[in-house]
């Protein structure tokens, strides 16, 4: 199929019928069936199950059960560096805000006050900032780590559309990121505040936080926002803040000079969980 016409398709598919009855059949816990999707997932995707805290596809009673699997211990390392890669997956893109505008693909841009869900306060400390992009592909680990610690302030549910966040819809699709449903977690940390931003999209039957538990569905019509005390969630660098039920993508917002991404880093590099992604400016300076 061609690239224009999945990108067609998602202006006309039932995306949230689709996405409701994907989170249905999810979750249903039908033994051996439920085992057979699950094998025939892994052999489909090349899903690495020895990474697995539990290898075994039959053990898990739900193929919601199985995307959120935990990792065995050690499997992912954590990287000396101020800032860590929160996910597995592949960098769709990253680098600097060019004032409010945050580059999605060629020819598309849309604007941190978007993303955030109109709040121009929370997106102005980000004006010339910098952000990263990251999609988690359906072969990847689900669950989405801290990338520095941090004290959660606010956590605002944004209503949205449900495109699907594959390379070929953020090329063209504008405005994606900003225009899905998400949920967006404000923390304040070490280096100053920073945002990560979970998008949901289609099949997406929901996303999930630590210190909330289910966030969607239910899918409600307006912005939803939660302000959190001092000390009330605090989360260590490497340390679960959420998840998805099937897959998405997170975007990170950063202020002006306070990173410095690895060279290491390029646009559709594959990326592990607790690499190196980011030093403190202030410290290397």
């Amino acid at each position: 199929m061609s690239e224009r016409l999945t990108v067609a398709l998602q202006y006309v598919l039932p995306k949230r019928l689709l996405t409701q009855l994907a989170g249905k059949l999810a979750g249903l816990e039908g033994g051996r069936v439920t085992t057979a999707v699950i094998r025939w997932f892994i052999k489909r995707y090349g899903v690495d199950m020895a990474e697995a805290a539990n290898p075994d596809p039959a053990s898990y009673a739900s193929f919601n059960a199985f995307f959120t699997r935990p990792l065995r211990e050690g499997a992912r390392p954590h990287a000396e560096a101020d800032f860590v890669c929160p996910v597995d997956g592949a960098i769709s893109q990253f680098g600097p805000i060019e004032r409010d505008q945050i580059f999605q693909a060629k020819g598309h841009f849309y604007s941190t006050a978007a993303l955030v869900g109109g709040d121009r306060s929370l997106a102005a400390c980000f004006e010339d900032g910098d952000f990263a992009t990251l999609y988690l592909s359906p072969r990847d680990y689900h669950r989405i780590h801290m990338p520095c610690a941090g004290r959660l302030t606010q956590m605002i549910y944004v209503p949205g559309e449900l495109f699907s966040v594959n390379p070929a819809t953020a090329r063209g699709v504008p405005g994606l990121f900003a225009r899905n449903e998400r949920v967006v977690c404000v923390f304040e940390g070490e280096f100053g505040p920073f945002v990560m931003v979970l998008v949901g999209a289609t099949i997406v039957g929901s996303m999930a936080t630590v210190w909330h538990g289910v966030v969607n569905p239910p899918r409600r019509p307006d912005i939803e926002k939660r302000a959190y005390a001092e000390g009330e969630v605090v989360l260590e660098q490497g340390a679960e803040m959420g998840r998805f039920l099937l897959g998405s993508t997170v975007v990170m917002l950063f202020p002006r000079d306070v990173l410095r991404f690895s060279s290491e880093w390029v646009a559709a590099r594959p990326v592990r969980m607790g690499e190196a992604m980011a030093q403190c400016k202030k410290v290397e300076d």
